[in-house]
């Protein structure tokens, strides 16, 4: 509901895309949820759709450049050791790259048919809907958001006192599921805090909560490996 949002320079920014119009359906939809919408039977069966229908070919999407965003957050911001769970993970794309940091407690999708063309062994793959998590209260450290909806008030549960939300859109503005970090900030129940930047064409931030400081680097932050992630 209220906090603030540093702006860090951008590296490596490549050209703009022009953003999505307003009224694209997945931009509504992105809205709502963030808005505190009730994600529906309807909406979970229309996203299961989409995403199943693109699963076989979704590994085409992950060209040079793309996770620049996400390379860029472990690369300069400051994460809190513990548990990193990545939400909306689909193929693993992102996956790949998380896991070369940090292992990943669980890696969740919607799509069955996302999850099919996941690597195996890669993570621990878990089919789960992200309105309505399989995590205890407070369990986890680290929630990796990539071209994901957000679900605030779920995200709010799950997330440890002094725990760091990671949202990334590979390609900024013109990501369908795009929310700025001020959208963000301004989403998420309480005071909340982020950090934000550039890479590529992507956009990430990185959110706590606002009376936390973590003054740790990120090579002591990774130096904890996370343990299994609680069932609620």
């Amino acid at each position: 509901m209220a906090g603030r949002v540093r702006h860090l320079e951008p590296v490596q920014e490549i050209e703009r895309l022009d953003p999505l119009a307003p009224d694209h359906p997945i931009r509504l939809v992105t809205k709502e949820m963030a808005d505190g919408g009730e994600f529906s039977p309807e909406h979970s069966a229309i996203m299961q759709s989409i995403f199943d229908s693109l699963a076989e070919s979704w590994h085409t999407r992950n060209v040079p450049g793309r996770l620049a965003a996400l390379e860029d957050v472990f690369a300069r911001a400051e994460l809190p050791a513990g548990v990193l769970v990545e939400l909306g993970a689909g193929t693993g794309i992102g996956t790949g790259v998380i896991v070369r940091h940090r292992p990943v407690a669980a890696a969740v999708d919607l799509s069955a048919g996302m999850l099919a063309e996941a690597p195996p062994g890669l993570a621990p793959w878990t089919r789960a809907d992200a309105s309505c998590l399989p995590f205890a209260d407070s369990s986890v450290d680290v929630l990796v958001l990539l071209n994901m909806l957000l679900f605030p008030g779920e995200v709010d549960r799950v997330l440890a006192s002094d725990g760091a939300i990671v949202w990334v859109n590979t390609l900024g503005e013109a990501t369908p599921i795009h929310l700025s970090a001020e959208d963000v900030v301004h989403a998420l129940p309480g005071a909340w805090r982020a950090d934000a930047s550039r890479a590529g064409g992507g956009t990430w931030c990185v959110v706590r909560r606002a009376a936390q400081r973590d003054s740790r680097s990120p090579s002591q932050a990774e130096a904890t490996p996370p343990t299994s992630v609680s069932a609620r």
